[in-house]
């Protein structure tokens, strides 16, 4: 083992595609060893979108930078090296068909992620790339400042010329996200930017929020803003949500947490809710009209129902101000505005972000400016490389995490392999 040309520590998605990017462009598989402390690959992969791995994405190239909220620019290379239509090339030859769903979402036609990651562990056997189970790395070793292998729990010592970091981030940290590559990343050297949970639900402060548990609105308009400057957007959307016994979530709602995350760690933000967002305020209140008519001698409280959802009622009626005993022919115009106020700006308070348990994804990492973007190697120690989710790197749902971790995981592999020609 101390003739070892790399070392990857960890077999997730970025780690087995890196392994697997290094052999093909030229390190034999047998001087390559993957370490992975759990007793198999891919944990994290395993409940990746439901259990089903939405694996990429099927956009433009270009769209893929738009769906990184930070720091995309630093992604070029490894996107145009080995991008979404290489991700679904590359697992159609494994053996795993897939298919495009809602919003260009790949998966496996199985709908099993169990295949993605059997697809990779088939690869990595044809390429006879060894993979370790139960092997924790305690430190990584240098010689003269230049990486010289790592040092296991056991004490074992396994000597390689170059050490990809692949450890995943701080997210399900039951999968085995501990944060070590953060630690191994700091004893060399490196900045570890704040960690904070992304693409993760928000707790609301409103007890009639959180009674609505388990109502999935699919077709609703959101506005985020921060109270102190209620004018300025932090960020809108248009789509799924679901409110929970502690706030909201769903896709819109994932996705708004990567945009605010920042802002929100400074204080609680304004959440609006359009649950009528084809229809102006002005067309809604015709609506309400006509609906009014047709119930003109029942009581306010029995005449919404094809208005909002049943789970919605009471709380749309304790909001408008109206009492629910009150006769509709009885309600007045300006009574009728709140009411159409209530259905176009639902306000929530959204005052945080639940933890690293229910997040998707890690925000912040290894510092991008430690890194070479067109290498995936550290500008600190030479041969020290890094991949995947243990960069300061992250961006909304849709596949497009896990396309982050393929395309750095290629790259960084591919690098490797250049280091290992030239030797």
């Amino acid at each position: 083992m101390h003739d070892l040309e790399l070392i990857v520590i960890g077999a997730g998605a970025a780690g087995m595609m890196a392994a697997i990017s290094a052999s093909q462009n030229g390190i034999p598989g047998g001087k390559i060893l993957v370490l992975e402390r759990n007793e198999k690959p891919g944990k994290k992969l395993y409940i990746t979108g439901k259990g089903r791995c939405n694996l990429t994405n099927a956009c433009e190239t270009e769209e893929l930078f738009l769906n990184v909220p930070r720091q995309a620019k630093f992604l070029y290379s490894a996107f145009y090296t080995f991008g979404n239509s290489q991700v679904i090339d590359f697992f159609e030859q494994a053996g795993m068909k897939t298919k495009v769903e809602r919003g260009n979402r790949v998966f496996p036609v199985s709908d099993h992620s169990s295949d993605v990651i059997a697809a990779l562990k088939r690869t990595m056997d044809r390429l006879d790339i060894r993979v370790e189970y139960h092997a924790r790395v305690r430190q990584i070793l240098l010689k003269d400042g230049v990486v010289s292998g790592v040092e296991l729990e056991d004490g074992t010592i396994c000597g390689a010329k170059q050490v990809l970091i692949a450890t995943g981030g701080m997210s399900y940290p039951t999968t085995g996200s501990s944060g070590d590559g953060y630690a191994f990343a700091r004893s060399l050297g490196h900045t570890v930017t704040e960690l904070r949970p992304s693409l993760v639900p928000f707790t609301v402060a409103e007890e009639d929020v959180m009674s609505m548990q388990g109502l999935a609105p699919k077709n609703v308009r959101v506005e985020i803003v921060d109270p102190v400057r209620p004018k300025k957007v932090l960020f809108e959307g248009f789509g799924e949500m679901l409110f929970t016994h502690f706030g909201v979530s769903g896709p819109l709602m994932l996705s708004a947490s990567a945009v605010v995350n920042d802002a929100i760690a400074k204080g609680n933000l304004t959440l609006f809710i359009d649950w009528k967002p084809a229809l102006s305020q002005e067309q809604l209140d015709k609506r309400i009209l006509n609906d009014f008519a047709d119930n003109q001698n029942r009581q306010f409280k029995n005449a919404l129902s094809g208005l909002a959802p049943a789970k919605m009622l009471p709380v749309l009626i304790k909001r408008s101000g109206i009492p629910e005993e009150k006769k509709v022919n009885e309600i007045t115009r300006e009574e009728r505005q709140k009411l159409v106020q209530c259905l176009k700006a639902f306000s929530v308070t959204l005052t945080g972000l639940r933890g690293f348990n229910e997040a998707i994804i890690t925000r912040g990492g290894i510092s991008l400016r430690e890194v070479n973007p067109s290498t995936m190697e550290s500008k600190l120690v030479p041969g020290l490389l890094f991949a995947g989710e243990v960069l300061d790197l992250d961006a909304f749902t849709g596949g497009f995490n896990l396309q982050i971790a393929w395309s750095t995981g290629y790259l960084a592999g591919l690098c490797a392999a250049e280091h290992y020609k030239t030797e």
